[in-house]
């Protein structure tokens, strides 16, 4: 019987090596200065009973990328089961919706740990992106040799078309496909990923982040107003497709104690012009730097990355290593002709970076957040969970964008700063 290593809860990396190694190499020195905001910086100085804020600099010439993401939504949730091609194991971890990037640790835990019940020495890991990535970082941590086969690398994923939010059941799943035992393991992943985010906080860079967002509205504020579902069509059953944003799981009431709540703010305490305004706290990632600790860590613990394209399943059990975690997001969907993954289409515009902005907003059904590499804009249209669902569309729509950018320079109308 061969012994496997524990695998631990939140098992530390030697950061003192890892970054020794990276800024002898120049590849930290770069990410030191991008954040602009350091972690203890901040977010807003309070004058006179004001919050004093700096402004967003929200003009159409100031787009420097337009990027469309393709979320992976299963109506059942994500796929995390296992199954035998031959003398292969194969270890299913795709299809989080709108919630990889949040749930990423936790899903990598639920299937590395049924990859080591099989006490492999080495394990394939299928796809590069966040969940793929983070997968292989899990296994390593957990003792195996791990190879990565992908067809494109972290920074040409999909991953890193994402707006990279703290957005833990964000299309995660319908409610009733899933059934009463996803909440419980849902739970478990979203308590296992926040736990494990905390140990990328405060490093060169910024990898992980939190600011405060504020929701301005014309109107006091009422719960969930602005993601009012439209009016019912049907069922999921009858049509194959969600009809209503009421059908989609929610679980966040699972986390409260562990997530940050929102205040309503008085009138006048905050720079904005808008009568009503609530402020509260989110986590972000910000994918250069973090996908650059994810990817050093892989590098530096043995890991190999093999560039390969797979067109059907059975193509893994040429492999040589015959446990495999396939990782694959929104491609399982012809690759592994699994039908039952939806697209969400998601845009977001990408600003040049203002190191002095420390903060988010959304009003008009608009977002914007400043992160390390870029001020991102993101519209939505007031349709809730059902906003880009079933539009594989991956062309950009550069005149969303700019109607976008629009709304949050206008938000900044009468803006008092100083």
């Amino acid at each position: 019987m061969k012994s496997r290593m524990p695998m631990p809860f939140d098992r530390p990396f030697d950061r003192r090596r890892l970054l020794g190694h990276s800024l002898a190499a120049g590849g930290l020195m770069s990410l030191s200065g991008c954040a602009g905001a350091g972690p203890g910086l901040a977010t807003a100085r309070v004058i006179g009973g004001r919050e004093v804020l700096m402004p967003m600099r929200a003009s159409v010439d100031r787009i420097t990328d337009i990027k469309v993401c393709l979320r992976p939504f299963r109506p059942q949730g994500p796929r995390l089961d296992a199954e035998r091609l031959g003398d292969t194991l194969v270890i299913h971890n795709y299809g989080h919706g709108g919630s990889g990037w949040s749930l990423s640790w936790g899903s990598a835990e639920v299937a590395v740990a049924k990859a080591a019940a099989a006490l492999p020495d080495r394990v394939a890991v299928v796809g590069c992106g966040i969940i793929g990535l983070t997968s292989a970082v899990m296994a390593q941590r957990a003792g195996m040799q791990v190879t990565i086969y992908t067809k494109e690398v972290f920074s040409r994923t999909r991953s890193v078309r994402a707006n990279g939010s703290w957005t833990p059941d964000s299309r995660i799943a319908l409610t009733k496909p899933a059934g009463e035992n996803f909440g419980p393991l849902w739970e478990r992943m979203a308590r296992f990923s926040w736990k494990s985010f905390r140990s990328y906080l405060g490093l060169p860079g910024n990898p992980v982040d939190f600011s405060d967002n504020y929701r301005l509205s014309d109107r006091p504020h009422v719960a969930h107003e602005e993601e009012a579902p439209p009016p019912g069509k049907g069922d999921y059953a009858s049509t194959g497709m969600p009809q209503d944003s009421s059908e989609f799981a929610s679980y966040s009431d699972r986390i409260e104690d562990i997530t940050p709540a929102v205040e309503t703010m008085e009138p006048g305490s905050t720079p904005f012009a808008a009568p009503y305004v609530r402020r509260g706290s989110n986590m972000f990632f910000n994918f250069a730097s973090y996908g650059h600790y994810l990817m050093q860590e892989f590098l530096e613990n043995g890991g190999r990355i093999e560039i390969r394209e797979f067109h059907e399943p059975g193509e893994l059990a040429q492999l040589k290593e015959k446990v495999v975690i396939n990782c694959p997001g929104y491609a399982a969907r012809d690759w592994w002709r699994d039908a039952t993954l939806i697209p969400v289409r998601g845009q977001t515009a990408w600003l040049i970076p203002q190191a002095e902005v420390h903060y988010g907003l959304y009003t008009n059904n608009v977002s914007a957040l400043s992160k390390s590499d870029g001020l991102m804009i993101q519209a939505f249209h007031g349709l809730g969970d059902m906003e880009g669902l079933g539009n594989s569309s991956e062309l950009p729509d550069r005149a969303e964008s700019e109607a976008a950018v629009e709304v949050i320079r206008k938000a900044f109308a009468g803006f008092r700063q100083g």
